[in-house]
């Protein structure tokens, strides 16, 4: 509604000013999402006359960052931004489309930053076409270490995933940078047991700074125990306002999972997030991910008194 209303008062009332948000977010129902009103506004110029200054390619990159900084997933059948959004699993869609785009997209998806393609990489994929694709992405490196260090990730991900699709390209890439700007703590391995009828336990060895702690515990689940284990050594004493699973790609359960986590502790609230096939390692690198920020937080705090 409040689109409708936005869209309604631009042409019937002659507004000029919009208040919105990106991914609609906001108090009770949300606001009223930029997104849907500008490609309305846009796709629709014959009938609204009117023209926005907005660069409509950004707005996926954009949507996702706002997502992977406030830990609110985006439905998969959100308008524009959604992963469905122009995905066609109907043979009646798909031949519509492939005859005349037109029949069920207004839009083009290529618009609003959505790559028309599948990403065509797998573990045979050289340097030079993971750094292409990275290019084709908007993804700047600030060194050929950091491209380096991100291609083998890359290949790390395409020896257990068959298909490598953009969104697990962004993911390793953001995991890789944040390991990069906060490495207080850093997940070295975990290993973890469940078992129906028995409570699940965890064994992680993670470092903190230059020193390597091993630690365990048991825990409702196989994640609870993991970061239990973790919370055992660290004792950082926050607490844990939000845990949240997504899969980063669809249709399949090779799928990697990102996980955010919310930490509060002395009035600061961080977000921690982290990808992994496995959804239990990215458990781990979520929770490490939010305690960097809350020790990096703590350096500065202490540095100003």
């Amino acid at each position: 509604m409040a689109v409708a209303n936005s869209l309604a008062g631009v042409k019937l009332g002659g507004a000029r000013q919009i208040e919105c948000t990106i991914n609609g977010l906001g108090e009770r129902a949300g606001n009223c999402s930029l997104e849907e009103v500008v490609m309305a506004v846009k796709t629709r110029r014959d009938y609204f006359g009117l023209d926005v200054g907005i660069d409509t390619s950004q707005i996926v990159s954009a949507s996702r960052l706002v997502s992977q900084t406030t830990g609110f997933v985006v439905q998969p059948n959100k308008a524009v931004v959604g992963a469905n959004a122009f995905a066609h699993a109907s043979g009646i869609h798909q031949d519509g489309v492939l005859k005349a785009r037109d029949t069920y997209e207004i839009m083009r998806a290529e618009d609003v930053g959505w790559s028309a393609n599948k990403i065509v990489l797998g573990k045979l994929s050289g340097r030079n076409a993971f750094k292409q694709r990275l290019q084709e992405l908007g993804i700047e490196m600030d060194s050929e270490g950091e491209i380096n260090a991100a291609f083998a990730r890359f290949k790390d991900l395409a020896d257990r995933k068959s298909e490598i699709f953009d969104e697990d390209i962004v993911a390793l890439v953001m995991d890789e940078a944040v390991i990069a700007e906060h490495d207080h703590y850093r997940l070295l391995a975990l290993s973890q047991h469940s078992e129906t009828g028995e409570r699940p336990h965890a064994k992680v060895a993670f470092a903190i700074g230059d020193t390597e702690v091993h630690a365990e515990s048991d825990g409702n689940g196989p994640v609870d125990a993991s970061l239990k284990a973790i919370e055992s050594k660290v004792q950082s004493g926050a607490e844990m306002l939000l845990y949240s699973v997504n899969a980063i790609t669809s249709g399949s359960t090779e799928s990697q999972g990102e996980v955010t986590v919310r930490l509060q502790h002395g009035g600061r609230v961080v977000n921690g997030v982290g990808a992994d096939l496995d959804i239990v390692v990215a458990s781990a690198k979520a929770y490490l991910a939010a305690l960097n920020k809350l020790h990096s937080k703590s350096d500065r705090v202490a540095a100003q008194g």
